[in-house]
């Protein structure tokens, strides 16, 4: 690309254009023709002050570590990242370095990392430089899907543990994840610098439960960098290198991919053999289609140009996928005429949340759309069914793996792509096993999945219901233990285990329907343990249930995004509280509204919201009662008019809220 500098008072501005002839016509125009010959410079480069190529062939592949850091939500990781980053002089060392790393804007908001980042190190060790690439994990259970796939990439991980915190739910499922992928593991106690910190009773925790020495335990401070380069020469000497051959043919993991709306599909890779460079002919195994890769490099942690990329290293690849589509998580990159055996790839993930989504007006379908299809790009957890509505028009209905994914993902969709939806009440997913020969004869099986509510079946044409149950894990200071096992109770969980991990915290496993908890429970659960306990959990399958469809009706009429299914015992307080917090989010009209919670043509609960009403009184000073009845009379026929034509329109946010149980602090 071409770009016009300009020299004023001693400065050189780089003031970007498209071409020489942008260039020439800029030169033509009055006030340039005024400026001395000497002050205008015309020369190629890009548009930002273009870096020098790395050569990635000084590495070889025993001078190459890959690992990730893994802990629970809020234990240091992003920080340690900020550190390790400084260290290797990958940034400069400022006080501004926070969350370098987390570049989303809901992340930097929440203060949690909700995307896997990559940033490659070079570090000088022994006489030797290594490159090291370091996979930043999100630490929330609804995120877990990122952690596995980054684990693919790696060899070895840094477990982080907050040394006054100890071991938490999400501590135990990652390293679980990292055990199964037989990856090495290095023990990290975090914040041993807090006035609370017991860094002896978490070693104790950490040989308790994961059978690992407290000998290997390092601790560190993350923010105040105490002991943080002990943890990359550990990675150093415990972490191996990969077992890969540059000589082999080109096999290379897509672990990760984003949208660029000028590049197109930038798709972080692992090579697993081989080299790629700018100009190969490279296939992909899952659409069978030929690219010419157009740029590699590495993230350090932005975007650097390489010559080449080589087996066991991570980096990026931009080859001229211009739609969506065309990329696949999982998916194995390899040379034109040089097929290779796929590799695994990933385990699709498994939606444990489905929400409808609707453009608040229809005319921006196709924009959200758009917008929602590159998202996924970024987020290919989420699963999409096209979905219509009375109400709201065309949307779709969509799978989460918890209901802070289905937050986050309303929140990027706002922040990246200015898209304003309507998010509905989010469900599980049920099964219904039918016994109605023409319905098995319609769905052309007898098992079917209901993820929208509206469509859950009746009674009398299925044998038996079936709900999604989950294995739910709890850590928690012994104290609340009373209050968190009644909390389980009220969601008709079963306690299968519990646990002393120490002097003072227990761990709860216990079988939760997944509709008790999908809503709240987390935060009932944190309010009542003062924010100590943490929660996990991972998918049990499912188990025959006593389950209803109820309706809310407004006025008479049924509100579809209200709909819901529940658990025939729990059907009338579930049924009653929706119908107490919907009579305070709708706001009052001229006219009466009824709102009544229904299971088929049976009404449970009814609230009415008053309306507002004139005093047609005012002028009677009085006077014979026959005229105050007449007017009252008139206002009375007005009312039941408007009453018949008016529409009741549910605020947008109504239907998250209505939906939430208020549990007993």
């Amino acid at each position: 690309m071409l770009s016009l500098v300009t020299r004023t008072a001693g400065v050189w501005d780089r003031l970007p254009s498209a071409c020489n002839a942008v260039a020439l016509l800029c030169s033509s125009q009055p006030w340039m023709r005024k400026c001395p010959a000497d002050r205008v410079v015309f020369h190629r480069a890009y548009s930002s002050p273009k870096k020098e190529q790395l050569d990635m062939s000084v590495f070889p592949v025993e001078n190459i570590r890959n690992f990730s850091i893994i802990a629970h939500v809020d234990h240091g990781k992003s920080t340690l990242a900020d550190r390790l980053l400084e260290i290797t002089g990958t940034i400069a060392k400022t006080d501004h370095n926070k969350q370098v790393l987390d570049k989303l804007q809901v992340e930097r908001e929440r203060g949690i990392t909700v995307k896997a980042q990559t940033a490659s190190l070079f570090y000088h060790y022994g006489g030797i430089n290594y490159l090291l690439n370091l996979i930043d994990t999100p630490g929330h259970v609804d995120f877990n899907y990122e952690v596995s796939r980054s684990l693919s990439a790696c060899q070895g991980v840094v477990l982080v543990v907050d040394a006054n915190e100890g071991i938490q739910a999400q501590t135990m499922a990652n390293f679980y994840l990292a055990f199964e992928a037989q990856l090495a593991i290095i023990p990290v106690i975090n914040k041993i610098d807090l006035k609370n910190a017991d860094p002896e009773r978490v070693e104790k925790q950490i040989e308790k439960l994961f059978d690992i020495s407290k000998d290997e335990c390092i601790r560190i401070s993350a923010k105040l960098g105490t002991n943080v380069e002990k943890v990359l020469q550990e990675v150093i000497e415990k972490i191996p290198p990969p077992s890969v051959n540059i000589s082999d043919p080109l096999k290379a993991l897509v672990f990760d991919t984003t949208f660029d709306h000028y590049r197109g599909v930038i798709a972080n890779i692992a090579l697993f053999g081989g080299e790629v460079q700018k100009g190969h002919k490279i296939v992909s195994a899952h659409t069978r289609k030929t690219y010419e890769v157009n740029e590699v490099g590495i993230l350090t942690p932005d975007e650097h140009l390489t010559h080449k990329l080589y087996a066991g290293q991570v980096g990026y690849l931009i080859a001229g996928m211009k739609e969506v589509t065309e990329a696949q998580i999982g998916d194995t990159l390899y040379l034109h005429k040089q097929p290779v055996e796929p590799l695994p790839g990933f385990k699709s993930a498994k939606p444990m949340v489905f929400a409808g989504m609707y453009p608040v007006d229809q005319s921006e379908y196709n924009n959200l759309k758009s917008a929602i299809e590159k998202l996924k790009l970024n987020d290919s957890s989420v699963t999409i069914h096209r979905d219509s509505s009375i109400a709201l028009g065309a949307g779709w209905r969509l799978g989460f793996l918890g209901l802070l994914h289905v937050e986050v993902f309303n929140q990027r969709l706002e922040q990246e792509y200015n898209a304003s939806v309507i998010l509905t009440a989010p469900t599980v997913p049920y099964k219904a096993i039918l016994s109605s020969a023409k319905l098995i004869k319609a769905h052309g099986k007898k098992e079917i999945t209901i993820i929208n509510p509206t469509e859950f079946p009746d009674k009398s044409s299925v044998s038996e219901y079936l709900e999604p149950i989950i294995l739910g894990t709890i850590i928690t200071p012994d104290e609340y233990i009373g209050k968190i096992i009644t909390l389980c109770q009220a969601c008709r969980a079963v306690q299968k285990d519990m646990v002393y991990i120490d002097e003072h915290r227990v761990m709860l496993k216990y079988i939760f329907p997944l509709n008790e908890i999908v809503v709240d429970f987390y935060d009932a659960l944190k309010s009542l343990s003062s924010g100590y306990a943490s929660f996990d959990y991972e998918d049990a399958g499912y188990q025959a249930a006593d389950l209803v469809k109820m309706n809310i009706l407004l006025n008479r009429n049924s509100v579809e995004e209200l709909t819901t299914v529940v658990h025939k015992d729990k059907a009338y307080a579930v049924g009653k509280a929706i119908c107490e917090r919907l009579k305070d989010a709708i706001p009052r009209q001229l006219f009466e509204i009824a709102i009544q919670a229904t299971l088929g043509s049976e009404v449970i609960a009814r609230e009415t919201v008053k309306a507002y009403r004139k005093n047609v009184l005012a002028k009677c000073y009085g006077g014979d009662i026959t005229r105050k009845m007449k007017l009252l009379k008139r206002q009375a026929e007005g009312k039941k008019k408007m009453r018949k034509i008016g529409n009741v329109e549910v605020p947008k946010d109504a239907f998250i809220n209505v939906l939430k149980r208020q549990f007993e602090k």
